[in-house]
């Protein structure tokens, strides 16, 4: 799997073609998608015309998606994972992740709410039913590797040791205010690649980008700040998604470089902590707009 790749959660259609096609023609191979998402289409679309135009093969570029919510019963999960697969007009998936660690009431409705607006969670199912039916998927050659976004360490743990086939992957929100040190550590002794989202701040302003320290940095070794936050998280031993909407973001965020030791011990001193999303204690994404 590419360490950097190309984050898909862009609500405009239109804007989701062409950021997906700016971020192949920049070098990205590495694209992370999800149903929730709602536009597997448009990005299956751009991936594809791009692949033609470029001349690049489908086995050159890395393809994610993840499983909703509401598709945790294990009878659920095959028919989710091949309604992904159509939509994105591909024959195989690279990765598929469990969305979340949560389970919402079956059906097509992905935010059920009851009349107070809160939301319907489903308590027949175990987080250990839906992994089983993911590894079918395996087995049966219709991805290449499974894991599991916005998770905690104590939920991973006993997963892991219950798990046949083990989480290839974790996709975690981290950045220097939320660096997921345990975690990180957690996953390099497993052999799990530790994904990082949301590694820019996720635009919050002030945020990451306008961080002292970041900014100081970034003058120093001559990059920008993104590219010092996204450089950071790569030497740290993670890979990271990031999402430009145009070709000139594309480019920035795709050429980093390496950044001088005493730089990465400044970055790891920062002592602010804060989480963007918060996903990780409700099921529900925080950057992704509430609707049906």
């Amino acid at each position: 799997m590419p360490a950097l790749g190309f984050g898909t959660l862009i609500p405009d259609a239109a804007v989701t073609v062409t950021a997906t096609r700016g971020a192949l023609e920049a070098g990205f191979r590495h694209f992370d998608c999800a149903e929730r998402y709602r536009n597997e289409r448009e990005v299956g679309s751009a991936l594809r015309a791009g692949l033609a135009a470029g001349g690049i093969a489908r086995e050159d570029i890395f393809v994610t998606t993840k499983l909703w919510n509401s598709n945790h019963r294990p009878e659920r999960v095959e028919p989710a994972f091949e309604a992904s697969l159509e939509r994105l007009g591909l024959k195989y998936l690279d990765l598929y992740l469990i969305h979340t660690p949560f389970a919402f009431q079956p059906g097509d409705e992905q935010d059920p709410r009851d009349q107070n607006g809160n939301v319907i969670y489903d308590r027949g199912v175990t987080l250990l039913d839906t992994w089983t039916a993911m590894e079918n998927l395996v087995d049966r050659g219709k991805c290449r590797a499974i894991g599991l976004s916005d998770i905690t360490l104590d939920v991973l743990k006993p997963l892991y040791e219950a798990a046949r086939i083990k989480p290839a992957v974790v996709q975690v929100e981290s950045h220097p205010y939320l660096p997921e040190t345990e975690l990180l550590e957690f996953c390099k002794e497993k052999g799990i690649v530790f994904l990082a989202f949301a590694p820019l701040g996720h635009g919050m302003k002030p945020g990451l980008l306008e961080d002292p320290v970041i900014s100081a940095i970034a003058a120093r070794v001559g990059k920008t700040p993104a590219q010092v936050l996204l450089a950071w998280a790569v030497q740290r031993g993670t890979a990271v998604l990031t999402t430009p909407k145009n070709a000139e973001r594309a480019k920035e965020n795709f050429n980093i470089s390496r950044l001088p030791e005493d730089a990465l011990d400044e970055i790891n001193r920062i002592q602010i902590r804060q989480r963007l999303n918060p996903v990780v204690s409700t099921g529900v994404p925080g950057f992704i707009p509430q609707r049906g």
